[in-house]
């Protein structure tokens, strides 16, 4: 075999790949502007002409007997490592120059069509706002149908987001962009998806989130939350914003006497839970807060004696009640050690 020297084989390679190369983006015409074209066909000379300049100091230096200063085996093969990444480094520093200049197009073709790395190149477009070119590139090149839609929404192509959305199964991110374009119908029909699914996942607390916040349903949020506290999904929680979300005092205390009056009998310790709150929230919610309280621990005391702790909560400034408590439960005491 003829043992041409490494840099004379890469020099022709090099030459045949720029000839196909400018085929290649002539070509494009046919569906490319030409301007765009021209753009691409100027980066690309502009970086062939370096890496030849590269290649010329390499056939001088290898003149001289000294490429890379070994040669592995004694051979014709040398270590090419070091050429390509000065290659690489050329065109790192050509992208970044372009992002400096705010040319974010020519930058992204570097990356694109030199160094082949479409990410860099559809995060380049993205960052420099050509949001819907980006987009392409995420959903074409790199499959990745998030990027895309999350790039369309950014230049408000709505629908091609929301699309994309569905494929993805991202049902309130649906809903938000058929609000976004005023389609109140189709928003509020992937919005219910999204209750839906929280209530069949126990998160009554989420759902009902979505029919307050996003579907401007109080009535409806209410009702799951309530249907969460009767049925024992996420109880507590579900009482709790229950009462939050009545925002009349003279109704919620109103509300507190009924619901309470509906208990049974092993729930009333979760009541008595959110009964410490509502007596915090405001001073006409005391007196039946703590009635309500008194007849909770009065109920459970004689099994669960530790209850009677709780009647500090209701009474914070009263310290003869504290007295009390203990000396119950040093008498209790007193008797089971008897």
């Amino acid at each position: 075999m003829n043992r041409q020297k490494f840099v004379d084989k890469f020099m022709a390679a090099f030459f045949i790949l720029v000839i196909i190369k400018v085929l290649g983006i002539l070509a494009q015409l046919f569906h490319q502007s030409f301007l765009s074209v021209l753009g691409t066909l100027a980066i690309f000379a502009i970086v062939a002409f370096i890496i030849f300049m590269v290649l010329l100091r390499l056939e001088d230096k290898e003149k001289n007997g000294n490429l890379f200063g070994k040669k592995v085996g004694g051979g014709s093969s040398y270590v090419e490592s070091s050429l390509f990444d000065r290659i690489r480094n050329k065109y790192e520093d050509l992208a970044q120059k372009y992002i400096t200049e705010k040319d974010y197009k020519k930058a992204a073709k570097v990356y694109m069509n030199l160094l082949q790395d479409n990410y860099r190149g559809a995060k380049t477009l993205e960052d420099g706002g050509f949001y819907n070119e980006a987009a392409v590139i995420y959903l074409k090149k790199l499959k990745n149908k998030s990027e895309a839609a999350n790039c369309y929404e950014k230049a408000k192509q709505y629908r091609k987001a929301i699309d994309l959305y569905k494929e993805l199964e991202q049902k309130e991110k649906v809903g938000d962009l058929y609000r976004q374009i005023n389609d109140v119908k189709n928003s509020n029909t992937y919005y219910q998806m999204v209750v839906d699914d929280y209530v069949s996942n126990n998160q009554m607390v989420k759902g009902s989130s979505i029919y307050r916040k996003k579907m401007e349903m109080p009535d409806e949020a209410q009702k799951i939350l309530l249907k969460g506290w009767e049925e024992d999904r996420d109880s507590f929680n579900c009482l709790n914003n229950y009462f939050a979300n009545i925002f009349d005092v003279k109704k919620l205390d109103q509300q507190i006497q009924e619901l309470y009056d509906k208990t049974s009998s092993d729930k009333k310790i979760t009541y008595l839970e959110a009964m410490k709150y509502e007596f915090k929230k405001d001073p006409k919610l005391q007196e039946t807060t703590r009635n309500i309280a008194y007849g909770i621990i009065a109920e459970k005391v004689a099994t669960r004696s530790e209850i009677i702790n709780e009647l500090k909560h209701f009474n914070p400034d009263d310290e003869v009640i504290l007295k009390d408590i203990s000396r119950y439960k040093t008498g209790r005491n007193r008797m089971f050690r008897n």
